[in-house]
């Protein structure tokens, strides 16, 4: 709930202001507080102007200066969502960044941005701008016509992908409103995308304000601690449990769990594995971190998963990817418990329940659990995976020769070489997640950041420009291919304009590596995956294309190096990361797969009648791979 400070009130009962600049002077004054630790919750605003808020918001932001709220100038308004995310990523969530955008093409610009901050439980706050309603003109420019609800427009493309919604069509009704967007924004089982629809007419109206609605205010992002009955029943579940595993997802991150989770582990005994969104809620080399789980998981931390007793999943939603398509978790009599602070997943897996902030929670198990530990058989058994498991990614990332072009695992490797405990390193989409997962070494708690709830080819570079404005002065690593660079790196502009050293990775490989790899997979022989030429029969097999990713990025401003050898990309990486300017290291990587491979399926379903012969064979391995999936209940 938040609590306003009367002291600021001034005597005057009423105040003038347009909509648009009342909204403005309102998320000025709005803070967050966890741990009597402060936050602004709105930071900044991320724009770009056109005829739906120009004169509205434009204006507004105009008039109330950078003290009041700071401006961010965007290139591409998905972009602008996906470097306000990377930036309430950072900062656990305690703090958000508005975007604003004009009408039509500009405000369904935002849906990709908005679905995958909702997808991921982050909070943003849209601001497009929209039809006038007082519909002095109809229609006008940019407008959806329905021939039977003339109150839709394009903004409602954004109602299932927000966690609020709402379009201001009166100035009273932006009290109420805001004050429920700041609600959602702060509640940390309903945040995600918030949509304020802004009529441009209405942005721009005048109306008398009562003083209270500019009042500071502080929301409490709360801690809820454990029904005790539950907590007793999850207990006894642990307790009689003798092949436990923790599942570590991203509500240990939003929380700030992970010393919480560390103190657990080291008093039970009880190993940990990471989802995307959780790897770095322990270190990498800590004896009980068994690393990714899942379909792009490690050898041991899948071998564990599959005899487990008891899946303990701490502030995870249980993806396809963690669960390997329900055929992970083999157990006959396998049983689940989940703390999460939101019920909803909560109660996946047809678990036990804890509903429950992760750190609490945590902690009220170790207190509860006292003395008990798991056996020393199990303990060793998983210890000894986890060597094993250190020697596969040695030989990835290892490259005796440092005159031959590097593959992908090798650039990781050489990556890993350079950075430091605090260093970023981002990405979202492609064969890297794959990678990444199984062979990273989270050194921190932040230093791996993965968007695979909506895995969006295109977030990496915005998201390192979030990063950077949340955390100044830490190395930001943008991991991006040639298939998903070539999707948005508009921002690159935003980075050089603002002089933020984001270090941008590019690995051109001519295409979907990723879905080239699956399409082979499920029977689709790579077709239409490869950046290439068609070839006399029309399929595109012909030379790779004459593309020069690194001249572009370069001709957005950015520093460029070019490494062709595993020595050049070591050095290479080792200046962008020494440089105070955004640099693009740029390097092409022998296609020759050295990554470890899948230890775990993911079901994507296969052409159950065809003719070529690839199909049928993938229908086949399909069929196998199926008959393991199970329901939990």
């Amino acid at each position: 709930m938040s609590q306003p400070n009367q002291s600021n009130q001034s005597n005057q009962s009423r105040v003038s202001l347009t909509v648009a600049q009342a909204l403005v002077q309102f998320l000025s004054a709005q803070y967050t507080e966890r741990d009597g630790v402060r936050h602004r919750l709105i930071a900044g605003t991320w724009g770009i102007f056109g005829h739906g808020n120009v004169a509205g918001l434009g204006q507004a932001l105009l008039e109330a200066g950078e003290d009041t709220m700071p401006f961010h100038q965007g290139r591409n308004e998905q972009a602008m969502v996906h470097a306000a995310v990377g930036y309430a990523r950072q900062l656990n969530r305690l703090s958000a960044q508005a975007v604003t955008t004009s009408i039509g093409p500009g405000a369904t610009n935002l849906v990709t941005g908005a679905a995958l901050a909702t997808v991921n439980r982050l909070p943003v706050l849209l601001l497009p701008g929209d039809y006038f309603a007082t519909r002095p003109a109809d229609p006008l420019l940019q407008q959806l016509e329905h021939p039977v609800e003339a109150d839709v427009s394009v903004n409602d493309t954004l109602r299932p992908v927000s966690r609020y919604f709402d379009r201001i069509t009166r100035p009273e009704m932006l009290i109420p409103s805001a004050l429920n967007a700041m609600r959602v924004l702060t509640d940390p089982a309903e945040t995600g995308a918030v949509t304020l629809a802004m009529p441009q007419d209405v942005q721009a109206e005048a109306f008398d304000w009562p003083v209270e609605f500019f009042a500071e205010r502080v929301w409490h992002v709360r801690r809820p601690a454990p029904d005790p009955l539950e907590l007793a029943e999850a207990v006894r579940a642990i307790r009689a449990a003798e092949r436990p595993l923790i599942v570590a997802g991203g509500g240990v991150h939003h929380s700030e769990a992970e010393e919480a989770l560390k103190v657990f582990a080291e008093a039970t005994g009880i190993p940990v594995a990471s989802t995307q969104a959780g790897k770095g809620s322990l270190r990498y080399d800590h004896p009980a971190d068994l690393g990714g789980i899942g379909h792009t998981g490690t050898a041991v931390c899948d071998d564990i998963a599959r005899t487990a007793d008891l899946v303990i999943g701490v502030g995870t939603r249980y993806s396809d990817f963690t669960t390997a398509s329900n055929t992970l978790f083999q157990k006959p009599d396998v049983q689940f418990v989940n703390l999460n602070i939101t019920a909803f997943d909560a109660h996946k897996l047809a678990a036990r329940t804890l509903v429950a902030d992760a750190r609490t929670g945590l902690e009220a198990f170790t207190d509860a659990l006292s003395g008990h530990r798991v056996g020393e058989a199990y303990e060793a058994e998983y210890r000894a995976g986890k060597e094993r498991w250190e020697q596969v990614v040695d030989a990835a990332y290892r490259a005796d020769d440092a005159h031959a072009v590097p593959t992908q695992t090798q650039v990781l490797g050489a990556l890993d070489s350079v950075v430091g405990d605090d260093d970023v390193v981002i990405n979202a989409a492609g064969s890297l997640p794959g990678d990444l997962h199984k062979l990273w070494r989270a050194r921190s708690p932040r230093q791996y950041h993965l968007e695979y709830g909506y895995s969006c080819m295109g977030y990496e570079i915005p998201a390192g420009i979030g990063v950077q404005q949340a955390a100044p002065g830490t190395p930001v690593w943008s991991l991006v291919g040639d298939g998903t660079y070539l999707m948005m790196p508009t921002e690159i502009v935003t980075a050089v304009q603002e002089g933020l050293p984001v270090n941008l990775l590019l690995i051109q490989n001519h295409g979907y590596a990723s879905i080239g790899g699956l399409s082979e997979e499920t029977g689709g022989e790579r077709f239409g995956t490869a950046y290439r030429y068609r070839a006399a029969d029309g399929t595109f097999t012909g030379a790779p294309l004459p593309v020069d990713l690194a001249a572009n990025a370069a001709s957005l401003g950015m520093d460029v190096i070019r490494a062709k050898t595993v020595g050049e990309l070591r050095d290479a990486l080792a200046s962008a990361r020494a440089s105070d300017r955004p640099t693009c290291v740029y390097v092409e990587t022998d296609p020759a797969p050295t990554a470890p491979p899948a230890e775990a399926w993911w079901d994507v379903p296969v052409a159950e009648v065809a003719s070529r012969e690839a199909a049928v064979a993938a229908r086949e391995r399909y069929d196998r791979h199926v008959a393991g999936r199970r329901r939990h209940l």
